[in-house]
């Protein structure tokens, strides 16, 4: 039976980390462009009496949840149901020419994982859905029963980083030959009897195939890449960009698209000087991603795999 689950109270990660990165200006506008539950927004309005967001999600019950955590503050908040590959568009049509702050938060939210019937976690049972966006098209369910087994096993490989990606894809093929998957608990089921599953001791057995499924579904290496040019080409001079993410192919994503923006040349390495003409967009203030801290790991597990990363744009010649 599909229950709407236990919800925690939500806790913006790196918070701190956040605020410091994105050096908070008095009456800066800042674009939070996946909102949540408006956790790091909040503290932008509170700590600046002047700042404005710009709030961007997907999930309507997310920007629902924003809009009573941010209600206090009036016009000085104004929020927008897009996808973040978007924010581009949507910064055009309130007419802002650009803003002095980006947030990508990538993690999947507390309200998105507590609620069964989202279907994104195998802690508790529910549709196999992983829709950030409700009006999505495609499920983890249409995925998990239409796609042929070689697609299975490139996507979990791919996108899960699983190494037992063909016999996942084999166990699911077989299973749906009988009857159709339908429920996240289920589906780990499967997953979790594969031989050689039993060793992994770190993680639930389910966890990178689940992962693998909610980024397809949803696009989001694709929406992210989109988003971080995007983004850097919004920000104001000396304008900053803070992307938090949570595992590798994000951070990956990340770190090497700052560092392209950073240093675009294309000239050979052996060109005594460039000559492509290609200039930096700006420069990277982490050298190393920054991590939470033991207490806050201890406070919010779910912090335990974020990794934030930071851009600033160049100031103006």
């Amino acid at each position: 039976m599909t229950g709407r689950g236990v919800r925690q109270r939500h806790i913006p990660v790196l918070l701190e980390e956040v605020l410091k990165g994105l050096g908070i200006r008095e009456g800066g506008v800042y674009l939070d462009a996946t909102v949540g539950e408006g956790g790091h927004s909040l503290e932008i309005l509170r700590r600046s009496a002047r700042a404005q967001v710009i709030g961007i999600d997907q999930d309507p019950e997310a920007l629902a949840s924003a809009g009573a955590a941010l209600g206090e503050f009036g016009q000085r908040v104004r929020l927008c149901r897009r996808n973040f590959r978007y924010m581009g568009e949507v910064v055009q049509e309130m007419g802002v020419p650009a803003v002095d702050g980006i947030l990508l938060d990538l993690g999947v939210s507390s309200l998105q994982l507590d609620l069964s019937e989202r279907g994104f976690s195998f802690s508790q049972d529910g549709p196999l859905d992983m829709r950030m966006d409700p009006d999505g098209a495609l499920t983890a369910g249409m995925i998990v029963n239409s796609y042929s087994e070689e697609d299975l096993a490139r996507i979990i490989s791919t996108y899960g980083e699983e190494r037992l990606s063909r016999r996942i894809a084999q166990a699911i093929a077989q299973e749906r030959s009988k009857n159709p998957i339908t429920t996240t608990a289920g589906l780990a089921v499967i997953v979790s009897r594969v031989p050689g599953m039993s060793r992994v001791k770190s993680i639930h057995p389910a966890t990178r195939t689940f992962q693998a499924l909610r980024i397809e579904v949803n696009d989001e290496l694709n929406a992210l890449r989109e988003a971080l040019v995007s983004g850097i080409g919004l920000l104001v001079p000396g304008g900053r960009m803070a992307v938090i993410s949570f595992h590798s192919l994000e951070d990956r994503i990340v770190k090497r698209t700052f560092r392209r923006m950073a240093d675009p040349c294309e000239c050979p390495p052996d060109f005594p000087m460039c000559v492509c003409g290609a200039l930096p967009m700006g420069s990277v203030r982490t050298r190393r991603p920054i991590i939470p801290g033991e207490s806050e790991r201890r406070d919010n597990p779910r912090s335990r795999s974020a990794r934030l990363r930071i851009f600033e744009r160049a100031p103006r010649a």
